[in-house]
């Protein structure tokens, strides 16, 4: 996440924001935000079921009660009031500032490009899994990742681009030629 003056930031400006909501319940908080027209967005995956006679698929969260809002931070605080014992969340804070965190608009863009890709084995782990910065910082420029912005990173033996939202989550994809890559 780009770091900002938190200071500079207006209480009723939209910006996007990661939630860890409670119990389960990020598509009930989204049904929620959305009849209210809030922009939202949750990484998820399509988990397949085998019955007898056939096959079940289904929508579910690819990180457990992670989701996003691009909305005012005024809006998260009354948001967080009306859902306290329908659907509690907790929204992710900038420590230093004491104030909720706001990811920026080039950041949560490459993070939903990747995710929303529809790509089988990419990899969602917590920001914190490494220093993701020592690899090379790189610009996606053909295949379906183009136009993301990463860092290279060696997990397992392979070379990956690793796309972050700092302090919340980072998604690994799956091997990209070097042919698609161009160094930043």
């Amino acid at each position: 996440m780009q770091k900002s003056n938190n200071s500079d930031i207006s209480h009723s400006e939209k910006r996007w924001y990661a939630l860890k909501v409670f119990y389960n319940r990020v598509f009930s908080v989204e049904q929620f935000v959305q009849m209210d027209g809030v922009e939202s967005y949750i990484p998820t995956v399509v988990k397949e079921t085998k019955l007898a006679h056939k096959t079940i698929r289904r929508k579910v969260p690819a990180v457990s009660s992670l989701m996003f809002i691009r909305e005012s931070e005024t809006y998260l605080r009354q948001l967080q009031q009306k859902l306290q014992g329908v659907s509690p969340f907790m929204i992710y804070y900038d420590r230093e500032a004491r104030r909720p965190a706001p990811i920026s608009d080039k950041d949560m863009n490459a993070f939903m490009l990747i995710t929303s890709s529809g790509e089988q084995g990419l990899e969602y782990m917590a920001d914190d899994f490494a220093d993701f910065e020592k690899g090379m910082h790189v610009r996606v420029i053909g295949g379906k990742f183009e136009g993301s912005e990463g860092y290279i990173h060696r997990i397992k033996g392979d070379k990956k681009l690793i796309v972050r939202i700092e302090g919340v989550v980072a998604v690994a994809t799956t091997y990209i030629p070097s042919v698609f890559l161009e160094k930043i």
